[in-house]
């Protein structure tokens, strides 16, 4: 059995995730093959070949995978998908667009946000917002996983000798196109990847005192601003700063909860960080359960004297 991981990527660097998506598809099959699509992408094939337990890359590169859209990216992986028993994608927005493509078209059924291989054909994966471990067993010949990261470990870097081998590009599908990509920019750590996050909920009030509040901690700690849902829907932080089941999963080494209930979504999304230290006035607040550190306090207080011990 071969295992066929689509990298994720943006024609220049491999996304880090791709690593976790790497030590997963060794637990399902002794070789591992990485499929890297892109144009000019001979970059993140390099640093894909690398990848210790990889042992052949295919570089599909093309103008049309440019944007790596879902429609031509599900073709490609469509083209070689024959000669795999696993083809696994990180649960990402990219990974959950391409994965079910792929997977009607081969007829099978996706095993979605898996988090231990049990065995070849059997996978554990979280349901009813984590309360919950099912245990999956597939019979399909060809298993369609999607994997999520924080719940493997990411393989080394650097040690490995893949081959790189291009493969035909198939043509452009023409079913959709690129139009704009809006992208937010920051000087703080990517939230799916910080080892430190802040991350605050409707407590705050408001944006203004949102950054004002959390901002300085978040520098101070080098760490990536987050949000619960609350917060995000009552427009104090964009979309791309929420975490949660319908936002990032994520499982930094510490975790700051800062004026965050903890509804069972936001629990979901990060109740595996390492340690979480919880800043909350309500006894009662369910994010209390999950944390190593409470705090039972108002926030606008707290948070200034924490500050102030960090900076001595």
């Amino acid at each position: 059995m071969t295992a066929l991981i689509v990298a994720e990527h943006d024609n220049t660097h491999l996304n880090a995730l791709t690593l976790n998506a790497v030590t997963a598809a060794t637990r399902c099959s002794e070789e591992v093959h990485v499929l890297v699509i892109g144009h000019g992408a001979s970059q993140p094939a390099e640093q894909a070949a690398k990848l210790q337990g990889v042992s052949k890359v295919l570089l599909a590169d093309a103008p049309h995978f440019a944007d790596q859209l879902a429609e031509n990216a599900a073709a490609q992986v469509l083209a070689v998908a024959g000669s795999y028993s696993h083809i696994l994608f990180a649960a990402t927005a990219t990974g959950k667009s391409v994965a079910p493509r792929v997977a009607a078209w081969l007829d099978v059924a996706q095993v979605s946000e898996i988090t231990a291989v049990v065995a070849a054909d059997t996978f554990e994966r979280p349901i009813y917002a984590g309360n919950a471990v099912a245990t999956v067993k597939s019979l399909d010949s060809i298993k369609v996983l999607t994997v999520r990261s924080t719940s493997f470990a990411a393989c080394q870097a650097e040690g490995g000798n893949a081959t790189v081998e291009a493969v035909s590009a198939v043509a452009d599908s023409g079913l959709s196109q690129f139009v704009s990509r809006e992208i937010s920019k920051s000087d703080r750590p990517e939230l799916a990847a910080a080892k430190i996050i802040v991350s605050g909920g409707r407590a705050l009030g408001s944006a203004d005192k949102f950054q004002a509040t959390l901002l300085p901690l978040a520098e101070q700690l080098g760490a990536a601003l987050g949000a619960s849902r609350a917060a995000v829907d009552s427009g104090y932080a964009p979309n791309d700063l929420q975490v949660g089941q319908t936002g990032k999963i994520v499982a930094p080494d510490l975790y700051v909860a800062c004026g965050i209930s903890g509804a069972i979504q936001h629990l979901a999304g990060m109740k595996d960080s390492k340690i979480i230290v919880a800043i909350n006035k309500d006894p009662d607040a369910p994010i209390f359960s999950v944390a190593d550190y409470g705090l039972e306090a108002d926030l606008f207080t707290a948070i200034p004297e924490l500050l102030k011990a960090l900076q001595q």
